[in-house]
């Protein structure tokens, strides 16, 4: 199980622009927003991730940077960008489903075409959401079995806001006995 103010999961994923994402690497002010989303067949990922290519200046502005990664190969998740019209998010794609586990990600198996007409993969990651500090720990963590009733982005950046004004500490750390 990964807990907060632990070290993350190592994270390297080939993004659409033709660059590469490395979580070791990454040196934003604050935090890292890492959104994992299920691919192209899921309507609620293009509508959510529009909402996270909207924000991301705002979140930009408090020193976070953000980043959309999936399983999808290249030219899936190039579509989903140009679907969400992204031109501030970072859209990594080719996740290994075994790096998903890692990151506590839920699996699912294709059932055939979603609502918009577009096949699942034969097995892809369901959603997750992470806030990671620059020293690699996680600060926020939020895993998801199923697609719908995710953090809203918008109350996410007043928890940031309120992070940062009481300098607020990562939380669910504890791993001893209960």
């Amino acid at each position: 199980m990964l807990m907060p103010r632990q070290k993350a999961p190592d994270l390297t994923i080939d993004t659409i622009d033709g660059g590469r994402f490395d979580l070791a690497r990454q040196t934003p002010d604050y935090l890292t927003l890492i959104c994992f989303y299920r691919g192209l067949h899921c309507p609620i990922c293009a509508m959510y991730l529009r909402e996270l290519e909207r924000l991301t200046p705002e979140f930009e502005r408090r020193g976070v940077s953000t980043i959309a990664i999936s399983s999808d190969d290249e030219a899936r998740a190039k579509e989903m960008a140009v679907k969400i019209g992204a031109d501030r998010l970072r859209v990594g794609h080719g996740l290994p489903l075994e790096r998903a586990r890692e990151w506590g990600l839920y699996i699912s198996s294709s059932r055939g075409k979603t609502s918009i007409g577009i096949e699942e993969p034969a097995l892809f990651s369901e959603p997750g959401l992470f806030l990671i500090k620059p020293d690699q720990t996680i600060y926020y963590a939020s895993v998801q079995s199923m697609p719908f009733v995710r953090p809203s982005f918008a109350e996410l950046l007043k928890a940031v806001d309120f992070t940062i004004e009481h300098a607020y500490p990562a939380r669910g750390e504890y791993g001893g006995a209960v």
